[in-house]
């Protein structure tokens, strides 16, 4: 066939696959020491020790061969949660916070208005710049949010230029309530609600495949949320949630309710909330960027794993509460302050972010996943953590294919 690759990865010092089997360590993570990777085009096509490589596969037999040099290897890393279509820098209001200046939803009014004045053009170069940053940091599947747009023309352009770099798109026209329509206080905030639920959605969803809302005060409350999460499942979206940023709210029972596939932020949380979380498949995303960036307490993760919830990490990239695309640098944060150990930080930020975007395909090493592999500059996983800031990304392989450097 026509452009068809096989590549082998070989001289693993350690392969965390989020595969466990029989001979594997590391728990969840499926620990193969010595190891070898074998790609056949896309996918996967085998995974084990380096001394038993299939020769006679003609895969293997044929295959562009990388030495790992005892180094480790993990698989791609899915950022499940990022904002990345919009124009202008809000540099400033994080000096201000830094200077004590509280963190609130309503700054994401300055961003709309500089998206909005933004150009097709300019938000795709942008945008492949963002790409290009997650490739480099071994981020190999990733989400992308609309809701920098808050009117129908942009919100569907916002849509439009996500789906072009990712199939993630969620459609988040329910971030804050633009502030042509929060005049007008209750009443306004209804109407934006309306347009929402109706044209907006309807332009919107061909380029979508998740819907989501900010449950919030300063944003949108349990019923508005209500009315923006059905219609669109209603229209054939997945169902997500931002909740329990700022407080302690319906965000987490929101999302459980409606059966949503995450519930993100989750910094404050009752115990009825974790219950609910416990006994049910949402996924609780963790977002250590925007408590790093706006001095909240950070969630408890401890808490969350020990009661069996599945967690996440991501990297809400966005330019106000979390300007970072490093999956690498939320999983040091993680583990330094929130109570997570490297192995269940780096399986948040790989199988934790697939099954937030209830994907099989990806955040794992087997046989016929897709063949997304990061080589780390590092022997072990521990690495991430154990090294903060340091660029431990050697190599990244996205479906099969070697990606170049930035």
């Amino acid at each position: 066939m026509s452009g068809h690759r096989t590549a082998l990865v070989t001289n693993i010092g350690e392969l965390v696959t989020n595969d466990p089997a029989p001979g594997r360590d590391g728990g969840p993570l499926g620990i193969v020491r010595d190891a070898a990777v074998l790609m056949d085009g896309w996918q996967v096509a085998w995974v084990g020790p380096a001394a038993e490589v299939p020769w006679d596969d003609p895969a293997a037999a044929e295959a562009e061969v990388t030495d790992a040099g005892g180094h480790g290897v993990i698989p791609g890393f899915v950022d499940s949660h990022t904002h990345l279509v919009f124009a202008g820098d809000r540099a400033d209001e994080f000096a201000a916070r830094m200077a004590g200046r509280r963190y609130e939803a309503g700054g994401i009014r300055s961003t709309v208005a500089a998206t909005r004045a933004a150009t097709d053009d300019e938000l795709r170069a942008r945008l492949a710049g963002f790409v290009a940053e997650l490739h480099a940091q071994g981020t190999t599947t990733f989400e992308v949010k609309t809701g920098y747009g808050l009117s129908v023309i942009d919100e569907e352009r916002l849509a439009r230029l996500a789906s072009e770099v990712t199939d993630e798109v969620t459609f988040l026209g329910a971030h804050v309530v633009p502030a042509e329509f929060a005049e007008r206080g209750r009443a306004g905030a209804d109407a934006y609600v309306d347009l929402v639920v109706g044209e907006m959605l309807e332009a919107c969803a061909p380029h979508a495949r998740w819907v989501d809302a900010f449950c919030e005060r300063g944003a949108f409350d349990a019923d508005q949320s209500r009315r923006v999460l059905e219609a669109g499942a209603a229209a054939g979206l997945g169902v997500r949630v931002h909740g329990n940023q700022l407080g302690e709210g319906d965000g987490v029972r929101l999302a459980v309710e409606l059966g949503a596939a995450s519930v993100d932020h989750c910094t404050y949380l009752g115990d009825a909330d974790v219950a609910a979380l416990a006994a049910s498949d949402t996924v609780a995303t963790l977002l250590p960027g925007v408590e790093f960036s706006t001095r909240q307490p950070y969630p408890d993760a401890r808490r969350l794993i020990d009661a069996g919830v599945t967690v996440a990490l991501a990297s809400d990239c966005n330019p106000g509460s979390s300007f970072t695309s490093s999956l690498p640098f939320c999983i040091a944060v993680a583990v330094r302050d929130m109570g997570m150990t490297p192995a269940e930080a780096v399986w948040a930020a790989t199988a934790g972010g697939a099954a937030a975007l209830r994907r099989t395909d990806v955040g794992a090493l087997r046989p016929g996943a897709r063949a997304d592999l990061v080589l780390l500059d590092a022997p072990s996983h521990v690495h991430l953590a154990y090294r903060p800031g340091v660029p431990l990304v050697a190599g990244v392989w996205r479906g099969g294919r070697a990606l170049g450097p930035r």
